[in-house]
């Protein structure tokens, strides 16, 4: 059996334990001892659920990770800042093979991801969370690739529709989370870039 377990709340201090309840950072994640040696995967949520899903996962005392960022709002002159999630509709959990039925159980639960690739996993999530980390602007982007049908949603060419011959704007980073086929973008210069 595991030992009991805090939910530490991820804002740049990792050794500052909060109840998970308050929301107040980039990342929920249950911090374990033996997290490394579970398997992850990617609970699809019903919908607007994931903080749900978050905090049933800490009450059962399940490594989860919930990336989030920070929306502003304007309500009556007042900014209200919120904790979104990046990933609309997933929650990443490590689990035993005996948990995954306690977590299909959930109410909020619509679907259960097996990660086939963990250490690719791993890496990109890992990747994601040091870019929230950093306190750079990070958003969802979607993954357009060459050959895609698009349609343009904004400005003078608004509707049109067209394929992707070339993706341009070095200034735009996607790290991908290719399990779910979805991305986060962050703006940097070009000066800050190099191939690898």
């Amino acid at each position: 059996m595991r030992s009991p377990c805090l939910a530490s709340v991820a804002n740049g201090s990792s050794d500052k334990m909060r109840p998970c309840q308050q929301l107040d950072s980039s990342v929920f994640i249950l911090d374990c001892s033996r997290v490394t040696e579970l398997r992850w995967f990617v609970i699809h949520t019903k919908p607007r659920r994931e903080k749900k899903v978050a905090d049933y996962c800490v009450k059962h005392k399940i490594p989860v990770t919930l990336p989030c960022y920070d929306s502003e709002h304007r309500y009556r002159g007042k900014t209200v800042v919120f904790k979104k999630p990046l990933f609309p509709g997933y929650v990443f959990v490590q689990l035993e093979p005996q948990q995954r039925v306690l977590v299909i159980q959930s109410d909020h639960v619509a679907n259960l991801l097996e990660v086939f690739d963990q250490e690719t996993f791993r890496q990109q999530l890992e990747n994601i969370l040091v870019a929230l980390k950093s306190g750079l602007q990070v958003r969802l982007a979607p993954v357009i690739g060459e050959g895609m049908r698009v349609r343009i949603k904004a400005g003078l060419l608004r509707g049109v529709e067209g394929w992707v011959e070339r993706r341009y704007g070095v200034d735009t980073v996607l790290l991908r989370l290719d399990l779910i086929n979805q991305a986060a973008a962050i703006r940097l210069g070009a000066s800050l870039l190099e191939p690898i």
